[in-house]
């Protein structure tokens, strides 16, 4: 199962003819069972494809021919069913993509971890301290001119140099997980878990409602549900009250000034209604924005056209935040990991 997932992966998981070959190979150990698995792709792409589909009802079966070992068979056996059911798998995906998060269910929220374990969030790169080789850099490579001068007995024909070699910047995501925001705290815990899953960005993550409460090392679990089921326990005010301005100053203060904020993209995904005091809020936003290179705020209320930030919380927070989207379903997070590459 996990080589058929990985097959389906790297193809299109639209594409009907794709996903037989890759379930054939993977799945299919015996002839004998050709036939079987012929019949049950039959009725996975008759009912409209899908993870947690039901079969119900007796379809035809297909006939077991020497056919079955080429593609164009197969496509001409299935007839016109096959592009029809990929029209509606690609269309209820687009639906899923612009579906609010607090109108999924359980099952729509499964597909969704799915989905967005797709994304890659690129955030913007800095220049290392480290230098590697480069044609175009301004520090001489003394070490590699020299070893390519003792090629031509001693003679300087070729200079090496070497440029400071880019790295992305640290990632920060601080989650409202507080009441008001319980329509939205799996999705975007989700969201979460697929940015620290992506070892080549250092992420860290957080969680806060009353308090705040690290979930890194929650979050690094492969399994989205085991990850999700371990950061729910970690965090002690999950649907509780809302603090922001006390979890920005904690993170400030025993995170930011350590180092984890300098330089680093934060995101808070929150709707903005603080309980506690604007003022106090807007004094710890302005030091993080100090520290920070960007800071990007995610409201899930933004995505209503009639929605203006008049919130006290929200309101005192804005003008230190450099970029204000929504995150009310996977379409505009995707809209996130396209905006974070260009915050240079």
């Amino acid at each position: 199962m996990l080589a058929f997932a990985q097959a389906v992966a790297a193809l299109d998981p639209t594409d009907a003819g794709d996903v037989y070959w890759a379930g054939r190979a993977c799945l299919v150990s015996r002839r004998e069972d050709l036939a079987a698995f012929d019949r049950a792709f039959r009725r996975w792409a008759g009912q409209g494809g899908g993870i947690a589909m039901r079969v119900t009802g007796e379809l035809p079966r297909l006939p077991t021919t020497a056919a079955t070992d080429q593609p164009g068979a197969v496509r001409r056996r299935l007839g016109p069913t096959v592009d029809a059911d990929r029209g509606r798998v690609a269309s209820g995906a687009d639906v899923l993509r612009h579906k609010r998060f607090a109108d999924c269910s359980p099952e729509e929220l499964a597909a969704l971890a799915h989905l967005m374990a797709r994304l890659r969030l690129r955030p913007p790169t800095r220049r290392a301290r480290r230098t590697a080789p480069s044609p175009k850099g301004r520090y001489p490579d003394l070490r590699r001119t020299v070893r390519r001068a003792m090629r031509s007995h001693g003679e300087l024909l070729e200079q090496s140099w070497r440029a400071r070699r880019p790295r992305p910047r640290r990632l920060v995501l601080l989650l409202d997980v507080s009441g008001s925001m319980a329509g939205y705290s799996r999705a975007l815990l989700q969201f979460a878990h697929s940015a620290a899953r992506a070892q080549a960005i250092p992420t860290e993550v957080f969680c806060f409602g009353t308090r705040l409460t690290r979930v890194t090392v929650a979050l690094r679990d492969r399994r989205p549900d085991d990850a999700l089921a371990r950061a729910a326990a970690t965090v002690v005010d999950w649907e509780g009250g809302t603090r922001i301005g006390d979890a920005i100053r904690a993170f400030v203060r025993d995170w930011g000034r350590r180092g984890m904020a300098r330089g680093a993209v934060v995101v808070i995904c929150s709707d903005g209604l603080e309980r506690g005091d604007p003022g106090a809020l807007a004094a710890e936003m302005e030091k993080l924005s100090r520290l920070a290179h960007r800071v990007v705020w995610v409201n899930p209320l933004k995505g209503d056209p009639r929605y203006q930030p008049l919130a006290r919380g929200m309101a005192a927070a804005l003008p230190f935040v450099d970029v204000f989207v929504s995150g009310h379903d996977l379409a505009s997070l995707e809209v996130l990991s396209d905006l974070l590459p260009d915050l240079v």
